[in-house]
């Protein structure tokens, strides 16, 4: 690669697939990324672990024992601070950049507002990033070099399961501090799952994972405080015969958010997912196909 930060995330993400895909389902880990270009650390004002306030640790590998499964697996290696493939792809602050972003960036989103749009202006408590503005191109190059072929693998592996099974479901992972903002009026949930409010995917998918769950012993909430973001209303076409679902997992389950290393439950929290990507695989698949989701 002739760009050298592109070339520190080679690859800068991969698929991990199965001998034979078993069942239509896909699951996606695009915040878990800790490959942090060393211009980039250069350019921040944040420390490492302040900047990895923002990264769904560990979450790639908490859910990789759903390929022995037969259920394959994307999983980002570049930090969801540096480019965030769960927004859309032209989500940027001009306050952020030197230049003039292209007439089609979507500058007045509420992510933009909030310093979270596709080039992330602050992590953690509104902790703002750079020490002074990016270049546009810089913003550009990150998008077109990672943003797009992240997706469109992300589409192909889909497709490809559509393809077969005649449907397809996309089971995006992500993680949350295990506490909120001060707005917050009771602890967090230790899973939540964002369907976008029954839209994004049949109910037996969201039924089915929230069962299992909570019969493991887990507390789980729907659609509160995370109805799933970008990927999933993107990916989510259930009249086409297509869903997606967001699963959040509180991480003080499987890891010390302090120290950012796993803990003794790891093991457990894994072993736990892996029964969920099975239960899924066991939906029958006229429960998939093509369907039309009502918004609640």
């Amino acid at each position: 690669m002739s760009d050298p930060v592109i070339a520190e995330l080679d690859p800068p993400f991969e698929v991990i697939e199965p001998g034979r895909m078993l069942a239509p389902v896909v699951f996606n880990s695009p915040h878990s990324g800790r490959v942090y270009p060393r211009a980039f650390l250069a350019s921040a004002r944040l420390d490492l672990a302040t900047l990895r306030r923002s990264e769904d640790s560990f979450v790639d590998d908490l859910v990789a024992g759903v390929v022995a499964r037969g259920l394959p697996l994307v999983r980002a290696h570049f930090p969801r601070c540096y480019v965030d493939v769960n927004r859309e792809p032209y989500e940027l602050d001009p306050r952020m950049f030197d230049g003039r972003l292209p007439s089609f960036a979507n500058t007045g989103s509420m992510r933009v507002a909030g310093g979270l749009g596709t080039v992330a202006r602050v992590v953690g408590d509104s902790q703002e990033i750079y020490e002074q503005r990016l270049p546009v191109d810089d913003a550009l190059r990150r998008i077109e070099c990672l943003y797009k072929p992240y997706h469109r693998t992300l589409r192909k592996l889909l497709a490809r399961a559509h393809h077969e099974f005649a449907t397809a479901a996309l089971i995006d992972c992500h993680s949350m501090p295990s506490t909120g903002g001060a707005k917050e009026e009771r602890p967090r949930a230790d899973i939540v799952l964002g369907d976008r409010y029954g839209t994004s995917c049949a109910p037996a998918i969201a039924e089915t994972m929230e069962i299992t769950l909570r019969e493991l012993g887990y507390l789980v909430s729907r659609n509160k405080p995370y109805a799933g973001g970008f990927i999933t209303e993107h990916y989510g076409n259930p009249a086409g015969g297509l869903h997606s679902i967001q699963l959040e997992i509180n991480r003080a389950l499987y890891m010390d958010e302090r120290r950012y290393e796993r803990s003794a439950n790891f093991a457990q929290v894994a072993a736990d997912l892996v029964l969920v990507a099975e239960r899924l695989a066991e939906l029958p698949l006229q429960e998939l196909r093509p369907y039309r989701a009502a918004a609640e």
